[in-house]
């Protein structure tokens, strides 16, 4: 049992977590060690990578309106009736440059319509990956667009953070260039919609996911939330690839404390320990303490910026 299980999640603006794994493994094999690569996501970007080997889905593309309204290419899949969407292809922060950011105007429209896509392409299910967005728009843009088309797919929201609607705008709005008086705006807008919502989406958990966008599905369509890493892990059968190795190397682009609400290095590690197998992490940059580190039972936490550096943590993960 000499193998090495990589499994890492996207470092979130910089590399998918394909380009992750495949660094980290090249690392492990030139230092001797067998790796096995197994991308992963929790909801966010680099979702529908991971969830499409699995599932053994199609990838197929549509023209859809960025976070601004602009037409961008985006990416879904197909496996038989049910679809794979994830709003970052559409509405994703990494679609709009730092100096263009508008938390207040950026919609959900392009989300929403590629949902309308893969219904056109036959899926009866669509499984929305949420996470990463430019917007905080309560969904609206979506829920517009899917009215317009008159669509009513069975959705599954795979959400990347338990954070309730009335935290969205406080919590993620300053990231998406929104300063504290357009945050406070974003507040007032997010509540009045909630008093309008068939069901009231405040004090639920994930339904503050991509500035409210799981919480409209949830509260107008009925969509089913759950959380993604624990999805994610179990669709890509991580247990028993994790029993079959020597140790797991995870990653993400920053470990910090929002990491043990149940990101995806969080609930790798977590299962890693439960297991009997270890663990290691390499991060861009390393916020946590040790006490911290030692909860998730962590052993090496090598900082890597670039494929390089990821590259040459796996060579020093090979002398274990």
């Amino acid at each position: 049992m000499n193998t090495v299980l990589v499994a890492p999640d996207s470092f979130k603006g910089t590399f998918h977590s394909p380009a992750v794994a495949a660094a980290i493994a090249r690392g492990l094999r030139a230092g001797g060690r067998d790796a096995v690569e197994l991308p992963l996501g929790d909801g966010g970007e680099g979702t529908l990578d991971a969830l499409v080997a699995s599932l053994d889905a199609e990838i197929l593309t549509a023209t859809v309106s960025d976070p601004l309204g602009r037409p961008v290419e985006a990416r879904f899949a197909m496996t038989g009736r049910r679809a794979i969407v994830e709003m970052a292809e559409a509405s994703g922060l990494r679609l709009v440059a730092e100096g263009e950011r508008d938390a207040w105007a950026a919609s959900t429209r392009g989300t929403g319509e590629l949902i309308v896509a893969a219904c056109d392409a036959g899926a009866a299910e669509v499984l929305v990956c949420v996470g990463g967005s430019a917007t905080t728009d309560g969904g609206t843009g979506t829920l517009e667009v899917l009215d317009e088309a008159g669509v009513s797919p069975r959705l599954t929201v795979i959400c990347d953070v338990r954070t309730a609607w009335e935290d969205a705008a406080r919590v993620y709005g300053p990231q998406k260039g929104a300063g504290p008086e357009t945050v406070k705006r974003l507040q007032r807008r997010m509540s009045r919609l909630a008093a309008k919502a068939p069901r009231d989406p405040r004090g639920v958990p994930m339904t503050g996911c991509a500035g409210g966008l799981s919480g409209a599905l949830w509260a107008w369509r009925r969509a089913q939330l759950v959380p993604g890493a624990n999805f994610v892990l179990d669709a890509v059968g991580f247990d028993e690839e994790m029993r079959a190795a020597r140790f797991v190397v995870t990653g993400e682009g920053r470990l910090d404390e929002q990491t043990l609400e149940g990101k995806l290095l969080f609930e790798v590690a977590t299962r890693a320990r439960q297991g009997g197998v270890a663990s290691h992490a390499v991060v861009g940059s390393d916020a946590l303490d040790d006490f911290r580190e030692r909860i998730m039972d962590l052993g090496l936490v090598i900082e890597a910026s670039t494929l390089e550096e990821m590259e040459a943590a796996g060579r020093k993960l090979a002398e274990l």
